[in-house]
């Protein structure tokens, strides 16, 4: 690992520690020539599917893309990054338990819609507004039509609490 001070190659592990999900493993590191400690993170890519794009272009998986999309969504709202972390790594967690080599970019918006409209209406909405790219009001008034219905229905389905 190329130490981040002053780029020696040597380093030594201080710490391991496995993530709360398991999926990922924090290394303390420190540099044998600088003696400056770091930390690095590792886990499993190779599971991770291709994204089929909107033009058929294929790229590999990125979940920063996400959670930069979850952020702009969620900007001035009351949501933790901690909580836009956690969608992220479940979104990616879904992907690598489907198995499958390639996923639509589609997919993965629809579960971001999804996982927003659980979140926050209003990060719901805008992320709604950019995904679906509405053409005028309309398009904007139906969506959010559609969300007020499908919040009610979930709301009447949740058993009442005495």
């Amino acid at each position: 690992m190329k130490c981040p001070y002053c780029s020696n190659l040597e380093d030594k592990v201080i710490d391991s520690r496995i993530s709360k999900d398991g999926m990922t493993i924090r290394r303390r590191r420190e540099c044998l020539a600088c003696e400056k400690r770091f930390t690095t993170h590792e886990k499993i890519e190779d599971t991770l599917p291709a994204i089929i794009k909107k033009d058929n272009r294929r790229e590999p998986f990125d979940s920063k893309k996400i959670l930069d999309g979850l952020r702009k969504a969620c900007q001035k709202r009351d949501i933790s990054m901690q909580q836009l972390e956690e969608i992220t790594d479940r979104i990616e967690r879904s992907l690598m338990e489907r198995g499958v080599k390639e996923v639509q970019s589609s997919e993965i918006g629809e579960q971001i819609m999804h996982e927003l409209h659980d979140l926050d209406q209003v990060a719901y909405v805008r992320f709604a507004s950019v995904y679906r790219s509405f053409k005028d009001l309309n398009d904007f008034m139906k969506e959010v039509k559609t969300f007020l219905e499908r919040r009610e229905q979930s709301q009447k389905k949740a058993p009442v609490e005495k």
